[in-house]
């Protein structure tokens, strides 16, 4: 691991989202649905879907909703045409910014985007620009109180987890994507609760910030974050020194 904490850049986007929970459930319901259009109603055979649906029981949306989403998506009831669109730019000080958004508006979407980078000291960039500095991962946040280092290990290692470390009072740990299923029940099965468990894009390198930059790629994140078309936002701002 690059010794560098994964935790910080989910925390604050995992803050920013909790203080909006009806965002939250609008935005796993656009998760559910275009996961159900893409690869169909049934979680057994569609592993975004599953995923989707496990992130939103995380979030105790009712499985009504959830049931409803997933019929929108297989055009059993009438919805909204989602269009999934990455954007890639730049923040304050060159700091690498990856924004996915779900829309049923692209223009909408792409201007209020651009509006916030530009507003914010920012700037869009072609695709590919960043995307290069950005590898999908399974990240799984775990208190120590919860497992001794010995035993936590012996239970994602043997799951699939390509690494663990400690990060202040938490372990972390990383899997690829396609194990994060695996590793998540294994610990589940062990009667150990993460803190916080996503698959999420990491950066190879991070961005240190001091003073008004700092502070304006924070606005950014902040602004981007909230914007209703926005799903994930992805930077390799270095927070912990923030």
């Amino acid at each position: 691991m690059s010794g560098h904490s994964k935790w910080a850049t989910i925390k604050h986007k995992k803050g920013a989202l909790d203080a909006k929970r009806g965002k939250i459930f609008t935005r796993l319901i656009k998760e559910v649905t275009i996961a159900a259009k893409q690869g169909g109603g049934d979680p057994d055979g569609n592993p975004r879907l599953r995923g989707a649906i496990a992130a939103a029981k995380a979030e105790n949306m009712p499985a009504d909703n959830i049931k409803r989403a997933i019929q929108r998506g297989t055009g059993e009831l009438e919805g909204v045409n989602y269009e999934e669109i990455t954007y890639e730019g730049y923040g304050p000080g060159g700091v690498a910014l990856i924004v996915e958004v779900l829309t049923d508006n692209k223009n909408r979407a792409v201007s209020e985007v651009r509006h916030a980078f530009s507003k914010h000291g920012g700037n869009m960039g072609a695709e590919g620009a960043v995307g290069w500095m950005f590898t999908k991962k399974g990240v799984i946040v775990v208190a120590k109180s919860a497992a001794s280092e010995d035993k936590i290990t012996e239970v994602v290692l043997d799951a699939g987890a390509e690494d663990l470390s400690e990060e202040g009072d938490n372990w972390e740990i990383l899997c690829d994507p396609k194990d994060f299923e695996a590793v998540t029940e294994a610990l589940k099965a062990a009667r150990i609760t993460p803190e916080h468990a996503e698959v999420t894009k990491i950066a190879s390198t991070y961005t240190k910030l001091e003073g008004s930059q700092a502070n304006g790629m924070m606005r950014l994140l902040e602004v981007l974050e909230d914007l209703d078309d926005t799903q994930n936002v992805y930077s390799n701002f270095d927070m912990d020194e923030v």
